[in-house]
């Protein structure tokens, strides 16, 4: 374990506590002088920076929107997907391989599907929905990031239920047969059971990877239009690099980090208690 304990220290412990440090100073991320000053900078963003507490907002509103999309459209297919259907493997790859992709390159491909595709596709059909400016305002934009991220996450939710719906005794479900217990009772009185550690599992990281959105957001929409579609990690990207104020920014990550850490503790005890009550 000793090059491993080694390489995560240097790769995770140490740029956290120097995160810590220097969200304690005045450092502009380029001068070679560091100023101490203490708590100031949290105090600075829990009382006079409304774009972080906007930025965190819209965070948590796109989270738990792709949170549910992602996890009952991923429940859906893995429930499909475990019949006995013609080229059943086939489906779960195509399902799949969205999450292969990085997210700056399919959201330059979504980018231009939305301004380009949309648009001539709308021209030819003459739906107003194609032709609906997707990056444009505030509720089209922030339902775009919504298609793209439930798109990219579904296929690799589905591949956990789907593992977690192959691991249920088949001689419950036959038992389920004998007594006449129809489709809808075996789902909600068997697999639903017993996939809690599935669904654990899975709101967790679709809870944590949605709230640390950034690839998509800056592929997308750069958290325009006049930044109502800018996530918490983008925001604090910005600050840091491009107002030149790390130490402000590294604040913030810690504020942020602490919150979604307390997120999804809560999230997994809730879910956890539910599988020892079942």
């Amino acid at each position: 374990m000793g090059p491993a304990l080694v390489m995560y220290v240097i790769i995770v412990v140490m740029p956290f506590a120097l995160s810590l440090y220097y969200s304690m100073t005045d450092w502009n991320g380029i001068a070679s002088h560091v100023g101490w000053v203490g708590l100031t900078n949290y105090k600075t963003i829990l009382t006079g920076d409304p774009e972080f507490a906007k930025a965190f907002w819209f965070s948590t509103q796109i989270t738990i929107v792709i949170t549910v999309l992602t996890n009952v459209f991923g429940f859906a297919l893995a429930y499909l997907l475990t019949k006995q259907l013609r080229f059943r493997n086939w489906w779960r790859t195509i399902y799949f391989m969205p999450n292969v992709l990085g997210g700056l390159l399919l959201g330059f491909i979504w980018q231009f599907i939305f301004t380009k595709g949309f648009a001539s596709f709308g021209q030819l059909t003459g739906l107003s929905f194609f032709e609906l400016p997707w990056l444009g305002s505030e509720a089209t934009a922030f339902w775009a990031l919504v298609i793209v991220s439930v798109w990219q996450g579904v296929g690799y939710v589905m591949v956990i239920y789907i593992a977690g719906m192959t691991a249920i005794s088949k001689e419950m479900e036959e038992a389920a047969d004998i007594d006449g217990a129809g489709e809808l009772t075996k789902l909600l009185r068997i697999k639903l059971p017993m996939l809690m550690s599935s669904i654990t599992v899975c709101l967790f990281l679709t809870i944590s990877w949605t709230y640390k959105m950034y690839d998509l957001n800056l592929s997308l929409t750069k958290g325009g239009p006049f930044k109502s579609s800018e996530s918490v990690a983008f925001n604090i990207f910005v600050e840091a690099f491009s107002n030149n104020n790390y130490s402000l920014g590294t604040a913030k990550a810690v504020l942020f980090f602490l919150a979604v850490v307390l997120i999804t503790c809560i999230q997994v005890y809730i879910t956890k208690k539910r599988e020892v009550e079942l």
